[in-house]
């Protein structure tokens, strides 16, 4: 496991992608862009960034999603409590990604509605955490956001999280803890069927 720049700085990522996508009105997760579901390519530019591992949290619609992950270098984990909220997605990821590999430097959290994302975007988070020692996170509309890599001593918080709201609180508390990159490209996430159309749109 090492970073884009070969030294050991070693980031595993959790792909959230359990959530029911009631405002979508279908399986999210699964809608293409440029040919490839949007939970394949969260998991795709995660791993060209140097991730590893790379784990998918499940939960609404596991099976359609699970399928769509193909032979992808990731390993596919349920979140039986997804129904609570995003925080209990967090909570599955960073433990299992922790047991499987408790000598991390730090975790990537991300989720995967966001069609913008890349591994350039993600290689500039690794790095600012690596050069920092501070979790970083992407800025956009001006706000922190996903997505975010958290260095071990930020991840006990993670564990404690619950409900829906993620780990945005812990990303604007102004402590001076978190180093924020500008990324406005990763301002657009997808949660209706007018978002997708506004940015397929805004693609053609």
């Amino acid at each position: 496991m090492a970073s884009a720049g070969g030294t050991s700085f070693r980031v595993g990522a959790v792909i959230l992608a359990a959530g029911a996508s009631r405002r979508m009105g279908t399986t999210k997760q699964v809608l293409e862009v440029g040919g490839v579901p949007l939970v394949a390519l969260a998991v795709d530019k995660a791993g060209a960034a140097g991730a590893d591992p790379v784990i998918v949290v499940l939960g609404a619609q596991s099976a359609e999603v699970r399928a769509c992950l193909g032979h992808r270098n990731c390993v596919a984990v349920e979140n039986v409590e997804w129904k609570e909220g995003m925080a209990s997605s967090v909570r599955r990821g960073v433990a299992e990604i922790l047991a499987r590999h408790p000598a991390l430097d730090a975790v990537l959290v991300a989720p995967c509605d966001q069609p913008g994302l890349t591994s350039e975007a993600l290689r500039r988070l690794f790095h600012h955490c690596e050069v920092t020692g501070r979790t970083s996170c992407a800025r956009y509309k001006g706000r922190n956001g996903a997505p975010a890599v958290f260095v071990r001593a930020d991840l006990p918080m993670l564990m404690s999280l619950t409900g829906d709201e993620g780990a945005r609180a812990i990303l604007n508390s102004g402590s001076g803890s978190v180093v924020p990159v500008e990324l406005p490209e990763l301002g657009t996430d997808l949660d209706t069927q007018a978002d997708v159309e506004a940015w397929r749109a805004r693609q053609a």
